[in-house]
């Protein structure tokens, strides 16, 4: 799949509050009608939009729909950009609400049966239920549950664990990029930890069943 017109191809600073003088003049031809002056952005932020979609998406060809849609997005709306913040923050704003926008549109909130949790996910849980301590020894087994978990909670719930809990963002940040004000971002990231617990126990509980 190929972006057109353009190729397809951090919110981690904030030493600066405006766009890179590189960025600056690509974003004016851009404006001025140069349509490929847009392609140099798409190579210098793809990887992060990239980044941000496969939080959300499994299928390699839905991250790629996504990637897609945020930069057509981007494009559409570059004149609204006033360069009042970096022009990644920018992007990722645009990249992360569409991303809760496909959420919303592929809910998946199916219940995930044992059959479904392979064997060391399987003993993963069995040692967390009998000692949490010694579960702490297989990360990647935690994560794949983690993550299976994060599949069933609803989309707004599912957006603020993996901001907040898993890209380890503050309060602010994630405000700023979701547009929830920050008292509704703590008391969704509180419902949606608890959502997390309650479908946990309702694993352990329901496994010796």
């Amino acid at each position: 799949m190929a972006f057109s017109p353009f190729c397809r191809s951090s919110w981690m600073r904030r030493e600066s509050a405006s766009v890179d003088r590189e960025e600056a003049e690509l974003i004016k031809a851009v404006r001025a009608g140069d349509t490929a002056a847009f392609e140099p952005l798409v190579r210098k932020h793809q990887a992060r939009i990239f980044g941000i979609a496969r939080r959300y998406a499994r299928r390699e060809s839905e991250v790629e729909d996504i990637v897609q849609e945020v930069f057509l997005k981007a494009y559409r709306k570059l004149h609204t950009y006033h360069g009042e913040a970096p022009f990644e923050h920018w992007l990722s704003r645009i990249a992360v609400r569409t991303c809760y926008d496909y959420l919303r549109a592929h809910q998946r909130n199916r219940e995930y049966c044992f059959a479904e949790l392979s064997e060391r996910e399987e003993d993963w849980l069995n040692r967390a239920t009998a000692d949490p301590g010694s579960a702490r020894e297989d990360e990647e087994a935690a994560k794949a549950l983690v993550q299976k978990l994060l599949n069933m909670l609803p989309p707004q719930a599912r957006m603020v664990v993996t901001l907040l809990d898993i890209e380890r963002r503050s309060v602010k940040e994630i405000s700023e990029l979701t547009g929830w004000s920050p008292s509704l971002v703590k008391v969704r990231a509180f419902r949606a930890r608890a959502a997390m617990r309650r479908l946990l126990k309702r694993i352990s509980c329901d496994k010796y069943l």
